[in-house]
């Protein structure tokens, strides 16, 4: 398929992502879309800024491990709070990025989540790992576009002292060791992995409005926040080729007590085509079941579901 016709990515990000396994697309994001994510963060988390002093249980050049505790902050779509943090996961550029990547007409969100990181909350430093451990049964394709597509988004300035993620190129983790080996639970051979890894680190250290896609295949880790009252708002985006029952991690109507409304009423077919909703014309609808939508969601514009019935 032919790239899209979108100005907040290039071909060379594309390329980038398929070759490397990340690709750092800065200026993604508009400073208003920024402004207005930040915002709906601190509705969700109550709070701006973070301690005085990190925690930091490392001792000398050790990688961490995961600390339980730096996953308090982090909360799945929908949210409490205005259109700009529920639907900027399903951003336009977002889904096409998604499209051309998985080389696809039709993608789906399957994870979508704010990550808010303060300073002194918790100890950030992870492991390298993969994350098609826990987003697949089976193991990652050689084809990256049988894969699926994680875009991590900053919407706070991030530094090496604010968090930003660190990752290893697929060409440079080749040299070490396929993604397979994150699975190997021998301390002996973890150690000799990360520190393999360890040389060949990068950061993601980007200003707010940076979005950064990477596969399940690559290797990547949190860093501590070291920033004194430092924060970090991301917000994580995966999406998969619509179809791809290998591929999964959020049930979406399992989460039906959440309020789901904040999104629905504001999303586009497009965007709710990508959470699983069928699209105006699909046999589902009829004036039967746009009755009941109609009724659990009132809000929701129905006008494209609705033409495409009278048909």
């Amino acid at each position: 398929m032919s790239l899209p016709d979108d100005d907040r990515f290039a071909p060379d990000d594309i390329e980038a992502w398929r070759r490397d396994g990340v690709a750092l697309v800065r200026d993604f994001f508009t400073p208003s879309e920024v402004a207005a994510v930040c915002a709906d963060f601190e509705t969700v988390f109550g709070r701006s800024a973070g301690g005085g002093l990190p925690m930091n249980r490392k001792k000398g050049d050790e990688i961490g491990r995961f600390n339980g505790a730096q996953f308090k902050a982090i909360e799945i779509i929908p949210f409490d709070c205005s259109p700009a943090l529920n639907l900027i996961g399903l951003h336009p550029s977002l889904i096409a990025f998604a499209k051309a990547a998985l080389k696809t007409d039709a993608v789906q969100l399957y994870q979508c989540q704010a990550w808010a990181k303060f300073t002194g909350d918790a100890d950030y430093d992870q492991p390298f790992h993969c994350d098609f451990s826990n987003h697949t049964l089976t193991v990652p394709s050689e084809d990256a576009a049988r894969n699926s597509v994680t875009i991590l988004c900053y919407f706070t300035d991030v530094t090496d002292a604010h968090g930003a993620m660190h990752y290893v190129t697929r060409p440079d983790s080749a040299g070490v060791a396929g993604p397979e080996a994150s699975l190997n639970a021998d301390p002996a051979a973890q150690s000799q992995l990360q520190k393999g890894l360890m040389r060949h680190q990068r950061s993601s250290a980007s200003p707010a409005g940076t979005a950064i896609p990477y596969s399940i295949d690559v290797y990547h880790r949190g860093t501590n926040l070291t920033a004194p009252h430092g924060r970090r708002y991301a917000v994580m985006a995966c999406f998969k080729a619509a179809g791809d029952e290998s591929i999964g991690f959020t049930a979406w109507a399992f989460h039906h007590t959440r309020p789901w409304a904040r999104l629905v009423d504001h999303a586009t077919p497009e965007q709710l085509a990508c959470l699983g909703v069928q699209r105006p014309g699909d046999p589902f609808w009829t004036e039967t079941t746009l009755a009941r939508a109609q009724a659990r969601y009132p809000g929701w514009d129905l006008t494209a579901y609705r033409e495409a019935v009278s048909r």
